[in-house]
């Protein structure tokens, strides 16, 4: 019999892609859902084999999920796909009763095995089920689908990079769902969502250009995380003007050279990376913003915040891409669109 699928992710690409690796008898009994809370609804009124879950998602996320799933005592079996690859993650979310975890971009192969695992103990099929997808909003900044796929591919990058960061910490690094909009400079400040204006930053830029994109990777970080970050990477002396410039420093070359390495990969390009330039130390993201406004006009924004757990450590990875880059990265994302 043909199990019953969820598949929830709150990207519409990472719910194709996933439907895709599925074997095609199964596709009249797949259903999505965009958050955690839908899925659990799904998983209320319908009988489900099988559920494909995603970590970083509005709403409920997939942790949280799985915590609700331990406590109805839910016999669907849960697969978690995310980009976030930290050990940690990974530890969590099978002490929570998930059957295995798979990395995104997904492998078919890995998919196959575990499918293969996963049939000896499914249930019989419900009544073939409706395909339900929630459509996302349209937004006027930046095409919805177009904007969907970004966002998809940034969130496998910064897994990587948050995996990164959290191997050579030692820490468990907080993803967030990146931000993706097609803005003027004079707003690029409120595009920070996570930095304060009030608060005291450093910044530093790096270019990138590869394929026929280019653009400006921008990490702004919290003057308060300093302290924590030289602990964290066993320094102990005095934090001078200058070992601050260098904890930035590190900060944004393990950042940016991943997230860019994940994007490169997975649109099947290049990007070359020029030669990191401090935009500014101790002052208002404002004040940063519009001391180097002349650098970028109208771009497209990806914004990406980090945190790391039990440390008051905050930094916004900004990834600004000239307007005449849009059309160019466009045209390499529209096979991933492809029905």
């Amino acid at each position: 019999m043909i199990p019953a699928v969820v598949i929830c992710d709150d990207s519409n690409l990472a719910r194709k892609q996933m439907a895709r690796s599925l074997p095609e008898s199964w596709q009249s009994n797949i259903q999505f859902a965009a958050h955690g809370a839908e899925a659990l609804q799904l998983l209320k009124s319908h009988a489900v084999d099988l559920l494909f879950l995603d970590l970083n998602m509005p709403v409920l996320d997939g942790y949280q999920v799985l915590s609700a799933l331990k406590e109805m005592q839910s016999s669907v079996k849960v697969i978690v796909v995310s980009g976030d690859v930290q050990p940690e993650a990974f530890e969590r979310v099978m002490q929570l009763g998930a059957t295995d975890f798979v990395k995104k971009p997904v492998d078919n192969k890995k998919i196959a095995a575990l499918l293969d695992t996963v049939a000896a103990d499914r249930k019989a099929a419900p009544a073939k089920a409706e395909v339900t997808t929630k459509q996302l909003s349209k937004s006027i900044e930046v095409d919805a689908e177009l904007r969907d796929v970004f966002q998809e591919l940034t969130n496998v990058a910064m897994g990587q990079a948050g995996d990164l960061l959290a191997r050579l910490l030692n820490v468990f690094v907080k993803l967030p769902i990146p931000n993706v909009n097609l803005i003027e400079v004079s707003e690029l400040h409120m595009a920070l969502a996570s930095v304060e204006d009030e608060s005291s930053t450093s910044a530093v830029c790096q270019g990138f250009i590869g394929g026929g994109v280019s653009g400006e990777a921008l990490l702004i970080l919290t003057d308060s995380s300093f302290k924590d970050i030289a602990k964290l990477m066993n320094y102990h002396g005095k934090l001078t003007h200058q070992v601050e410039l260098e904890l930035l420093m590190d900060i944004a070359n393990i950042l940016i050279g991943s997230v860019l390495k994940g994007l490169a990969e997975q649109l099947d390009m290049g990007f070359s990376q020029g030669h990191p330039v401090v935009l500014g130390q101790h002052a208002a993201v404002s004040e940063l913003i519009k001391a180097n406004s002349g650098r970028w006009r109208k771009t497209l924004a990806i914004e990406i915040s980090y945190g790391i757990e039990n440390y008051n450590i905050m930094c916004d990875l900004l990834l600004l891409f000239t307007e005449d880059s849009v059309k160019t990265l466009k045209h390499k994302v529209e096979f991933l669109l492809e029905d």
